[in-house]
């Protein structure tokens, strides 16, 4: 635990830094980055949220935007209790709240909305609630395997399409088997809630995403709790279609959906 507060404690990367962006007594809409990744991926959708009035709050999770060991070192649970304070945060100074998650940032959105009822709409984009098979595999025995393989890249040129966003991103290039086992932990836990859901749920998926299948996109729609459910599938993007060609139609159909259920 000592080495792990230590491994936090080092300096974020420029750039990588929690985004908070307030409007006064506005709607607040908490937004969560994916795996590895860091608020930048989702600070494009946070200020277009802001021009239309909200409060767009982008914490950065334990490990992230800062160094591998810090990564190597952040948990599940350490992910998930940054997202359940951050939305404890933002609910204390806002008129009501949203949440929305972009890859397994979609998957702790869905962790939270099982368990807080008062989540005015959920937004799920590229949700991160399937592993395929030997990913899945290799993740829960990376006891065996892990500790020789080291790190392994990470890195997926087909996740962003666009060749400028691409250089920008400022996610890890690299994977440890005991952090795809992390991860595995949260995909999981946010399968089994689906069912809890009630808050009215969007899910933006791309067709040609290399990382999320349209199948677990669509079983996802049907497990969902929500009496109010839509999936938009979206083109010419890869996985983080926040920053991905394509990106204005993303950001116009999360608007539409907010406002439609932000209770203002």
């Amino acid at each position: 635990m000592v080495r792990r507060r230590e491994a936090e404690t080092a300096a974020v990367l420029k750039g990588a830094e929690t985004i908070d962006l307030r409007e006064e007594g506005s709607h607040g809409v908490l937004l969560l980055h994916g795996f590895g990744d860091t608020p930048q991926t989702l600070a494009l959708l946070a200020r277009r949220l802001k021009k239309a009035g909200y409060s767009a709050f982008v914490p950065l999770l334990p490990g992230h935007g800062r160094n591998m060991e810090a990564f190597t070192r952040s948990r599940a649970d350490d992910w998930i209790e940054a997202a359940r304070s951050s939305f404890v945060e933002l609910r204390s100074r806002s008129n009501g709240v949203s949440v929305a998650g972009l890859s397994m940032g979609g998957a702790l959105a869905v962790i939270l909305a099982a368990d807080a009822r008062d989540i005015s709409a959920l937004v799920l984009i590229a949700p991160y609630l399937g592993m395929p098979r030997l990913l899945h595999a290799a993740a829960v025995t990376h006891w065996l395997w892990g500790g020789l393989a080291g790190q392994l890249n990470g890195r997926n040129p087909r996740s962003i399409h666009d060749p400028i966003e691409r250089e920008k991103n400022l996610a890890y290039s690299a994977v440890t088997g005991r952090a795809l086992f992390e991860l595995s932990k949260v995909m999981s836990r946010a399968r089994k809630a689906l069912p809890e859901v009630s808050a009215p749920t969007l899910i933006v998926q791309s067709r040609e995403d290399p990382r999320i299948s349209p199948e677990v996109a669509q079983s996802a729609l049907q497990r969902l709790g929500a009496r109010e459910k839509r999936l938009v599938w979206t083109e010419g993007a890869g996985h983080i279609i926040t920053v991905d060609y394509g990106r204005e139609r993303v950001f116009t159909e999360v608007e539409k959906w907010l406002r439609t259920h932000d209770n203002r």
